[in-house]
């Protein structure tokens, strides 16, 4: 593959809702660049772009794949994306070296909750969007209730450039809208041909739109098209670029497309207005900040050397692979490669870029390029490359958080370390897998996306770690805490063979209002209790506190006052102490009224309004307070239902809300406060204790 400037070069994101068929379109695109030479068909496991086993499996893409190719003189790296939204982490990884966005729709399924996820992502990092209406060969195919769809949802920027001839089994062909000319296949091959006679109505129609659309992305066009006046098929353009360069911030302008990826129908013409609308790497501007002294920088692509790595692989064979974008200057093979997120340095060997799991070597790469580097020990998805001189560090990457938690523990037991290596390497890939080690619970804690992600995850360790994890229940952290008042005597007193051991206090135990976990009050008068044992008193009590006195819980909000003791001259000792006020608390915790507490968490629920009473209605069987809803700041037809529900009652609720607002809910959660279980769940808690202690 020959070195292309930046300004030839198009970096494209490939987005889509599960099912749409992104990766099949991609692969048209390569196969009509001539980049490969044939690619799979339907369900066939034949995808070039998604070979791991998983993908085989599942039919469906689960992680990121670029794929450049040659058109006439440009180079676009395509960057496939998976569609199930678990794995949305991949998609906010290939957003961040793409410039732009293909959002496939399918015929027969229209305007789908990812579809609109999609569009949303364009409009947040203000990247241009174009529509390829695929699956106009399925039987359900329904190409004007998608547009209709599409101008209801996004509204008037959408601009279709054109129609198709016949759908479902009677789809052949395609109209251009702008020009008034029209393409038949036949034995898979385009021929020019009349606009239909039956279409020239739907197409006039259509034009109107595209007119309207083209308007709106420039003032003057904007005042001509108000004023009743036609636009020329020039001006159409002229309105068109003019949209995806100064518009496309607010979504005024998004060109529409329409074929069949499978049987290659529309795909060249997409080429050439992927080409001719996207934007050029050279246009690409990043704001980054001076590692030296902490001030933002303005990044062209004539300036020095700087890289962003937006993934990594891990592979147990071949090792590290870190994808990099670069955003300015150049890159040649033996450069050295400084890690400004790192502070270190490394060498870059090889590199090359991919076309699925083909490698293809790459000398030298300029400004708007994306390739891949191996062996790169310390780089991490997220870090920036730069020069000693030129110190820039990118923003990482907004990552969705992962809310979907489980604890494992491995098969075979002994594996522990095998199996925490295994994860850390899977979340160095994968930054929605968050991996935890919780030693009050002494459980290993993983954090992802979904029951689905969960899978995928698991299936990962076992294929190329060699270690199989078993889940067991979350720990939740209870606390025990008391809410009355008592004094309580403890004395420890032994004697046998030599010294003997002698400790005697008198505690004062009562709830703290302050907030406060822990407070230890030094009442001694007269020095009943000498002043170099009181240390050990208030640690015998810190110590007793942490353990737990009723299911094994740490204790919180207790104040403890050492109001008198005594003490023999010969047998105390620290010790003895730290055990007398051991036994006081044991004593004393059950005369206290005593409780257990759990944590609470804020938790808000972002949902279609529609769905807002199950939501509500959901949370009540959680022991759940509603706090009250409000319309969500950005989206006027989604609202946040803001709620304070026990993490006990939160297992699984990724996989809950999902199901209960067809994939269209979201929700985050943060610590609020502990607050006191009802008497029936404490009952259990005790319980549980109990008989995990008789095991």
């Amino acid at each position: 593959m020959k070195e292309y400037a930046s300004d030839k070069i198009r970096n494209v994101a490939v987005l889509s809702h599960d099912g749409a068929g992104k990766t099949a379109v991609v692969e048209s695109l390569l196969l009509a660049c001539g980049a490969v030479d044939a690619v799979g068909v339907g369900k066939d496991n034949k995808h070039i772009m998604d070979f791991e086993p998983e993908e085989i499996k599942r039919n469906v893409t689960i992680q990121l794949g670029i794929a450049p190719c040659e058109w006439q003189g440009y180079k676009l790296n395509f960057i496939d994306t998976p569609g199930y939204s678990e794995f949305c982490g991949e998609v906010r990884a290939a957003l961040r070296a793409a410039d732009g966005i293909l959002m496939v729709v399918s015929a027969d399924a229209g305007v789908e909750m990812d579809t609109e996820r999609a569009w949303d992502y364009g409009v947040e990092l203000q990247l241009p969007r174009m529509i390829y209406v695929n699956k106009m060969d399925a039987e359900n195919a329904d190409f004007f209730g998608c547009l209709e769809k599409m101008r209801a949802v996004f509204g008037k920027s959408i601009m279709p450039l054109q129609i198709p001839i016949g759908e479902g089994n009677d789809f052949r062909g395609i109209i251009d809208v702008c020009k008034m000319i029209a393409w038949e296949w036949k034995n898979g091959k385009a021929e020019e041909i009349k606009v239909p006679a039956e279409y020239m109505p739907k197409a006039r129609e259509v034009r109107e739109m595209c007119m309207e659309a083209a308007a709106e992305g420039d003032d003057e066009l904007l005042e001509k098209y108000l004023e009743g006046e036609e636009l020329t098929i020039d001006e159409l353009r002229q309105g068109l670029r003019q949209g995806l360069r100064q518009g496309m911030l607010t979504g005024r302008v998004c060109p529409v497309m329409c074929g069949s990826a499978v049987h290659h129908i529309g795909t060249t013409e997409l080429l050439g207005r992927l080409i001719r609308y996207m934007p050029d790497a050279s246009q690409k501007v990043m704001m980054g900040t001076d590692k030296k002294t902490g001030e933002p920088v303005m990044v062209y692509p004539n300036k020095p050397f700087t890289g962003f790595v937006f993934k990594t692989l891990i592979d147990p064979f071949a090792g590290k692979l870190s994808y990099v974008r670069i955003f300015s200057g150049e890159l040649k093979e033996g450069n050295k490669l400084y890690n400004v997120t790192q502070d270190t340095e490394e060498k870059l060997g090889k590199m090359f870029t991919l076309v699925g799991k083909e490698q293809v070597p790459v000398k030298e790469a300029i400004a708007g390029d994306i390739v891949v580097i191996p062996k790169l020990a310390h780089a991490r998805t997220g870090d920036t490359f730069a020069t000693a001189e030129f110190p820039v560090e990118y923003d990482p990457i907004r990552f969705p958080n992962p809310l979907h938690t489980v604890a494992m523990v491995p098969e075979k037991k002994g594996d522990e370390e095998k199996l925490m290596t295994a994860l850390s390497k899977i979340s160095e890939e994968d930054p929605t897998c968050q991996v935890e080690k919780n030693a009050e619970g002494k459980q290993i804690l993983v954090r992802c996306m979904g029951d689905v992600h969960l899978e995928h995850i698991m299936n990962k360790m076992e294929r190329k770690y060699g270690v199989k994890g078993i889940l067991e229940p979350v720990y939740i952290p209870y606390r025990e805490t008391i809410n009355g008042v008592t004094e309580v005597e403890g004395k420890h007193k032994k004697q046998s063979g030599g010294h003997g051991q002698y400790g005697h206090v008198k505690l004062k135990l009562e709830p703290l209002t302050n907030g406060e976990d822990f407070e230890f009050v030094d009442a001694i008068f007269g020095g009943a209790v000498p002043r170099q044992y009181i240390p050990a008193v208030e640690k015998g009590v810190k110590e007793t506190l942490e353990k737990g006195l009723i299911a094994g819980y740490p204790m919180i909000h207790v104040k403890v006052t050492l109001e008198d003791g005594s003490y023999h001259p010969v047998d105390s000792s620290e010790m003895a102490f730290k055990v007398a006020a051991a036994l006081a608390l044991k004593k004393g915790v059950p005369e206290a009224k005593p409780a257990i507490l759990e944590p609470v968490y804020n938790v808000d629920v972002i949902v279609p309004e529609e769905y807002m009473g199950d939501v509500m209605g959901d949370f009540s069987g959680r022991r759940g307070r509603i706090l009250g809803m409000e319309h969500h700041p950005s989206h006027k037809n989604l609202i946040v239902v803001k709620a304070q529900v026990p993490l006990a009652e939160m297992s699984g609720y990724v996989t809950i809300l999902r199901s209960m607002t067809q994939g269209k809910g979201t929700f985050n959660m943060s610590f609020f406060d502990y607050e006191e279980v009802p008497k029936k769940t404490m009952d259990e808690i005790i319980a549980a204790s109990q008989a995990g202690k008789e095991e």
